[in-house]
C-alpha cells in the first residue's frame, strides 16, 4: 500500500533490485490468521497473494480527517489520496507498531501528538492497478485523534496533505471523486466505526 512499488507480472525481470523485492510481507487467511511470509514484491504482482495490511486514519480535535496523496513516484496508485497512512506491519509486529513507525516517516508525527490509537475495523479486498499490480489484503482500520496537528512530510512517500471534515467525506463520497482515492481508503471510510 503506502510503500508498494511493485511492478506488474511482465516487468518481474527489470525489477528484481526494486526494495519490495528484498521485503516480505505477512501471508494471512480470510480471517487474518498468519501462513508465514511471503515476498511482499510476489504479494503485489500476478493474481496477487493476500496479506496483511493496515490503514490509519487522524482525526483533529474537530473531527476532520488527514488525507495524505501518494508520491507520484509510487507504482501502485501514484498520485492518488489515501487515508493519514497505510502500508504492512513485518512479522512480529502490531498493527499499532506499524501505524506508529509509518506516521513518524512519512509524515513527523510523534506518539505524543495523538491519542487512543486503536484498530476498529478490518476487511478483506482485492484491487488491480493497471497492468502494474495488484493488492489482495486484509486491511486493518486504526484510528486515533490528534491534538498537535504539526506535520512535516516526507515528499518521497507524500505529495500533499489535505483535511477533510469526515461526516460530510462519509455521507457524500461523490463529491470527492476529483481526488481519485485509493480503493483500500474508499472501503475503509464508508464503513462505520467501532468506536
Amino acid at each position: 500500500m503506502s510503500s508498494d512499488e511493485t511492478p506488474g507480472a511482465g516487468e518481474l525481470g527489470d525489477d528484481r533490485q526494486h526494495e519490495n523485492a528484498g521485503q516480505d510481507v505477512i501471508r494471512v487467511d480470510a480471517d487474518d490468521n498468519s501462513l508465514g511470509t511471503v515476498n511482499r514484491l510476489d504479494a503485489h504482482t500476478g493474481d496477487g497473494i493476500r496479506h496483511r495490511a493496515f490503514t490509519s486514519l487522524l482525526f483533529d480535535e474537530d473531527d476532520r480527517i488527514l488525507l495524505a496523496q501518494r508520491s507520484p513516484d509510487k507504482r501502485l496508485w501514484d498520485t492518488h489520496w489515501d487515508g493519514t497512512v497505510a502500508s504492512h506491519p513485518v512479522e512480529g509486529q502490531s498493527q499499532e507498531a506499524a501505524t506508529r513507525e509509518r506516521l513518524e516517516e512519512e509524515l513527523g508525527v510523534t506518539p505524543d501528538q495523538y491519542d487512543n490509537l486503536r484498530v476498529t475495523d478490518r476487511f478483506e479486498y482485492k484491487r488491480y492497478y493497471q497492468n502494474a499490480g495488484v493488492e489482495h489484503e486484509v486491511c486493518a482500520v486504526l484510528k486515533a485523534t490528534l491534538m498537535d496537528t504539526d506535520l512535516d512530510p516526507d515528499p518521497e512517500e507524500v505529495a500533499g496533505i489535505m483535511w477533510v471534515p469526515y461526516e460530510r467525506l462519509h455521507e457524500n463520497p461523490r463529491w470527492y471523486r476529483q481526488l481519485r482515492l485509493c480503493p483500500w481508503f474508499e472501503i475503509a471510510m464508508r464503513r462505520d466505526f467501532d468506536d
